[in-house]
């Protein structure tokens, strides 16, 4: 018994020994991981990867070369610990030491190139399609950190050879539980990520929204996009209304900032000055004609008359309207065809004309 004992103390002080020594050795051991990734680097540019390694290295790798270090003596120290695996209790106390040391490291290498990431390319991006950089990068970079802490417990846990199934299953239940309570949270950051990305307004716009339908329409101008709620500042009244992303992203919106109008003038020159029924008949005529093609009514159409002692010259005004260029090249063919209609109709009534230069198309601002 006492043999047996004394061979147990005698493994017990061998494996703390060389456990000890895995401790020393380890800031070494370190350091071989940055040196690895060099040569990895290194072998893609053999590969054709990249042109020089060595440029690629410092711009990326050089920045978290010490994380890296502590990431390398950390696991080292980790694998090591597997000495200890005869002892229980020894290697639970241990082991809180080395793999919370070692998820904390990853934490942070982790937090860092993503930080990095976010700023130089996320930013740009968000800059790009938005036109401001705003709150959706913080929920952006919110959810990473989030993500980099689950996997920090994660690897905690499989250190310590923790039951990950029931792990997840309180995880899950208090998860739901906080879903359930924060329902209405929630739902309003899914409205305003519903927002960014469909992007049916951005500050500085105006917007016209009904949010009772036994009431009128609110016409403002958009203010701000919080993470919570939108603030639209009503016009004629001077008051700001705040309103829930998750109502928005539920409402018929119409942008009236990016409806785009245009007045487009068609001179017709009669080579006699006409009486007061060839005008009339000419007024009716455009207006008929044109009311058969889409986006050109009476309400969008003015003639004015000029007689002088030998012709008479009508200026007819087309006002259009669309939300995008393309479509806005549409309804200028349509006018094509509108002009000749009216051409032909005006024939039949005996009623000839010239028409001295192509149409003028004019840039006008939209009502607000």
């Amino acid at each position: 018994m006492d043999q047996e004992i004394l061979q147990y103390v005698v493994e017990l002080m061998a494996r703390l020994g060389l456990f000890a020594l895995v401790l020393v050795v380890s800031p070494f051991a370190g350091r071989f991981l940055p040196y690895l990734v060099q040569q990895v680097f290194r072998l893609l540019e053999r590969c054709g990867a990249f042109e020089n390694h060595a440029v690629v290295y410092r711009q990326t790798v050089k920045p978290f070369q010490t994380s890296l270090s502590l990431i390398g003596t950390f696991s080292f120290i980790a694998l090591c610990l597997n000495l200890l695996t005869r002892y229980e209790d020894l290697y639970n106390f241990v082991g809180i030491f080395v793999y919370s040391a070692l998820s904390i490291s990853l934490g942070w290498f982790a937090s860092r190139v993503s930080q990095k990431i976010i700023h130089r390319s996320v930013l740009s991006l968000v800059h790009r399609w938005f036109g401001e950089v705003s709150e959706v990068v913080l929920i952006f970079e919110t959810l990473i950190y989030v993500v980099i802490v689950l996997l920090g417990l994660v690897i905690f846990a499989i250190g310590l050879k923790l039951n990950l199934v029931a792990l997840g299953t309180s995880i899950g239940i208090g998860g739901a539980a906080i879903a359930f309570a924060a329902q209405q949270t929630l739902g309003r950051l899914f409205g305003t990520l519903e927002l960014y990305l469909d992007r049916p307004y951005i500050a500085g716009e105006y917007i016209r929204v009904n949010f009772n339908p036994y009431a009128e329409d609110v016409y403002g101008r958009v203010e701000a996009i919080g993470l919570r709620s939108t603030k639209i500042r009503i016009v004629a009244q001077n008051t700001m209304m705040i309103v829930p992303n998750s109502t928005m992203a539920s409402k018929n919106i119409e942008n009236v900032s990016r409806g785009k109008k245009i007045m487009a003038m068609l001179c017709l020159d009669f080579p006699k000055p006409l009486r007061e029924d060839e005008k009339a008949l000419v007024t009716q005529t455009v207006e008929q004609e044109s009311k058969f093609f889409w986006g050109f009514d009476k309400a969008n159409t003015r003639i004015q008359y000029s007689t002088e002692a030998i012709n008479t010259r009508a200026r007819v005004f087309f006002f259009i309207t669309s939300p995008s260029e393309n479509s806005l090249e549409l309804r200028k063919r349509l006018l094509d065809l509108v002009n000749r209609a009216i051409a032909q109709k005006l024939v039949t009534h005996d009623l000839r004309f010239a028409v001295p230069e192509p149409t003028i198309y004019i840039d006008s601002p939209m009502s607000l």
